[in-house]
């Protein structure tokens, strides 16, 4: 693969405006339930490996890796500069990079904004396989709508509970409120007795009801038939539970995974390898 002409941080800065346990069938449970990340090394000690952007693709996840975790998910801002480093990583790349959440499509082009990449929202239940492209969605079980308002009604009875709507799915995080955690939990539990097509997942400070078999290993998958992706090795970088799945996917397809805390310390040292890959 042939390297494009290199683009200085000022032209593109000039095109990109950058803003500032209780285990049950079904569920399944993040080490440390409220911790950002996965426990790893501190940031001085941690050291990522080389790669060749050649021959690689970056699948990169958003919260705790590419942007810091915020209080609430609607407080999540891009630190000054990303936007501007991810545009140089992606014309490097010739676009064979891509981010990968938890988050609505439209949150993650909100948090980016201007910038739109190729993306997976919903941990892959919304694929956009360009900037440009229009977004294909996964043909998944309907959600019974009494769910949502009882979640609803959750949210509204203890303070500091945020109900996260998606597609798919639905988030209830309890960040600001972390005793009320296991009530939730059994809560949700409760809620989706005998029901087979759904599953609780444990995130950070958050309970996530969501279909089966959607995950960011589907999510890897599908990205790299893309024609960008395609031939290369992924790497894909993630901090939580969430993103084990996508992490064995691309060891599946050929390449490797990253954790944050264990090769960056934290999404400041991811941000500051990835400038350093195009500086």
């Amino acid at each position: 693969v042939s390297s494009p002409p290199r683009t200085s941080r000022r032209d593109v800065a000039q095109a990109v405006n950058t803003r500032h346990p209780i285990t049950k069938p079904g569920v399944r449970v993040a080490r440390g339930a409220c911790r950002p990340n996965i426990a790893g090394m501190s940031a001085a000690a941690a050291v990522a490996p080389p790669v060749d952007l050649d021959a690689v693709a970056l699948l990169l996840d958003l919260d705790g890796t590419l942007v810091d975790i915020a209080a609430t998910p609607d407080a999540v801002l891009a630190p000054p500069g990303l936007g501007v480093t991810l545009a140089l990583l992606a014309r490097r790349l010739d676009d064979a990079l891509a981010v990968v959440s938890g988050r609505r499509l439209e949150d993650v082009d909100r948090i980016l904004a201007p910038l739109r990449l190729t993306a997976a929202g919903e941990h892959g239940a919304v694929i956009r396989l360009s900037g440009d492209a229009e977004p294909q969605c996964a043909a998944l079980p309907p959600m019974p709508s009494a769910w949502r308002r009882v979640a609803a009604e959750w949210a509204a009875l203890h303070p500091g509970v945020l109900l996260e709507e998606k597609r798919a799915s639905f988030v209830l995080h309890y960040r600001q409120a972390p005793v009320v955690g296991p009530m939730l939990h059994a809560a949700l539990t409760t809620l989706l007795a005998g029901d087979h097509a759904h599953e609780i997942l444990a995130a950070s400070c958050a309970w996530e009801v969501r279909p089966r078999g959607i995950d960011k290993g589907m999510a890897v998958h599908s990205l790299m038939r893309g024609a960008a992706f395609r031939g290369r090795r992924p790497v894909f970088i993630g901090d939580d539970r969430t993103d084990e799945d996508g992490i064995a996917a691309a060891e599946a397809l050929g390449g490797f995974g990253l954790r944050v805390a264990d090769s960056f310390g934290d999404a400041a040292g991811v941000r500051a390898w990835l400038a350093g890959l195009v500086a």
